[in-house]
């Protein structure tokens, strides 16, 4: 008889993830605060690792934990898990995206009240002996506008409380459709529309490299004289330097901080403020979400640890342990394919109407549901951040994404092949891909262009006219700049029509050498890819 699973609970949680766990026949530890040092030096003892947002799950602590299987995190964002470290070693990492959304909603919108009334300020005055009544002239919210930037989960739940406000809500999401715009009672802008006209902004975008700074310098100063910020989402997102500025000022009238660059944020020139309001990360502390992820992260944990079932993974989709063997290399393919669309989409900044997701050959025998999982969480990340295939379906479908899967049970030029399409406003952009060997994920279509290529984790895809001396002048470019091409690909739709390049690089390509490779002649565009 095999040995019960054992779990580790390294951060706070509710007493109610110990009981579930005990129940199911589990065996846990409690040791919350572990330094770094310690959790490696005990880790390679447990098959499950729950935690919130203080443990660090590093490449370091998961090379040493040689039985580990699964970390369950309770709560949304996975910012502390080394996820590309956790699926090289085929450790499971799980979240609970739905359990603290309420809460970290509510607070945005107590984050408005707290703003327009100086509620802070006015509360310390009046401890203090005073009584200023005519100092803490606040402002209505009934009849201003809120700018949401992210209409999401979490996004819309502050939509449908502010309409109750009786706010108007402007909403600024690539991934909104007017459809569901509609259905929030809010109108869909653009990021310089919204910036112009809300009287408050909140924030409720995750944190990207498309999302990084999005309020910079020149949107906070391009925001409404007298106009108040509110960030419960992700630090970062606010360019804390230039809010600063803004607020001394004059030009914005407050802000309300629950994230910042850098936590424990413990010292910042914001506090110094009046006009600032700051929490310490407390979207999520309500005892109601804390017994929610909680429950949802010890039971999932269970399923996986006692049968195999997978729910809410990050790094894998839910699939049957009869499935999986099978499945496994297909997904794979599937989220490369998406990947790449979604880079090349992201790139070009262009809003997705449709992604189709089309199965040939021996694709079309298999269960597609995972599979186009895979693909729409590879299309919607590079634009999403922490989309995974469990809940990109969801995400597709509450931004009004038409999804749309095609099944061809004969075969073509290949055996086996998937084909991911994203349709935008102004085109279509189709890839396609197969197996080869042993399960390898292998491209072989570009825009309807043949193209033999492997996956490699750093690529530069260039289109450019083809014309003679263009590849020579390309590739003396990235010699110059002292850059290796591991491989080299190259395709073309007709003679001196349309090509494309695609090569796999041992390094990202730096955005100086980016930016030689773009003025080169003959090339219409160059996108740096990571998988």
């Amino acid at each position: 008889m095999s040995a019960a699973p054992k779990v580790l609970i390294s951060d706070k949680l509710s007493p109610a993830a110990i009981a579930i766990f005990q129940r199911r026949g589990i065996e846990v530890d409690f040791k919350p605060g572990l330094k770094p040092a310690e959790l490696r030096e005990i880790i390679g003892n447990y098959d499950g690792l729950a935690i919130r947002s203080a443990t660090k799950v590093t490449r370091e602590v998961l090379e040493v934990a040689s039985r580990l299987k699964v970390v369950g995190r309770a709560g949304i964002g996975v910012d502390n898990v080394d996820v590309s470290s956790a699926t090289a070693r085929g450790v499971v990492v799980m979240n609970t995206p739905h359990g603290n959304a309420i809460t970290t909603a509510e607070h945005a919108i107590a984050m408005i009240f707290a703003l327009a009334r100086q509620l802070p300020e006015a509360s310390a005055s009046t401890k203090a002996g005073k009584w200023e009544k005519n100092r803490f002239m606040g402002v209505e919210v009934s009849g201003k506008t809120l700018g949401l930037i992210g209409a999401g989960n979490i996004g819309s739940i502050v939509a449908n409380r502010a309409v109750g406000l009786h706010m108007k809500v402007i909403a600024f999401d690539p991934f909104l459709s007017e459809k569901r715009a509609v259905e929030l009672g809010v109108e869909k802008v653009d990021l310089d529309t919204l910036v112009a006209r809300a009287d408050f902004i909140t924030l409720h975008a995750p944190y990207t490299e498309q999302t990084k700074n999005i309020l910079n310098r020149e949107r906070l100063f391009a925001m409404k004289k007298g106009a108040r910020l509110i960030n419960c989402a992700r630090g970062g997102l606010v360019d804390e330097a230039a809010l600063f500025e803004a607020l001394q000022s004059g030009h914005l009238a407050g802000a309300a901080l629950d994230v910042f660059e850098t936590e424990p944020a413990t010292d910042s020139p914001l506090f110094g403020l009046e006009n600032v309001v700051c929490t310490p990360h407390l979207g999520a502390a309500t005892a109601e979400a804390q017994e929610n992820v909680a429950l949802q992260v010890a039971e999932q944990m269970s399923d996986f640890l006692l049968t195999g079932a997978v729910s809410n993974a990050i790094n894998m989709p839910s699939v049957t342990a009869e499935e999986a063997p099978r499945l496994r290399p297909y997904m794979e393919l599937a989220r490369l394919l998406g990947a790449l669309s979604g880079q090349l989409t992201a790139a070009q900044g262009e809003e997705i109407k449709a992604i189709h997701v089309a199965y040939e050959g021996q694709a079309a025998e298999l269960n597609q549901r995972p599979l186009t999982a895979a693909a729409l969480a590879g299309v919607l990340t590079p634009m999403m951040g922490a989309v995974n295939m469990v809940n990109a379906p969801v995400v597709a479908r509450e931004r009004g994404i038409e999804v749309a899967e095609t099944v061809l049970e004969r075969s073509g030029d290949y055996a086996t092949l998937v084909r991911v399409t994203v349709v935008t406003q102004a085109l279509r952009r189709s890839v396609a891909g197969t197996l080869v060997g042993t399960g390898k994920p292998r491209l072989v279509e570009i825009k309807d262009i043949a193209v033999e290529a492997d996956f490699a984790p750093h690529m530069l895809y260039v289109t450019n006219q083809d014309r003679p001396g263009f590849i020579g002048r390309f590739g003396m470019t990235l010699a110059d700049a002292g850059i290796n091409i591991a491989t080299f690909h190259l395709g073309r739709n007709a003679p001196g029509g349309d090509a494309i390049c695609l090569v796999g690089l041992d390094a990202p390509v730096p955005e100086q050498v980016l930016a030689t490779v773009r003025a080169l002649p003959l090339v219409v565009r160059a996108t740096p890819l990571a998988f």
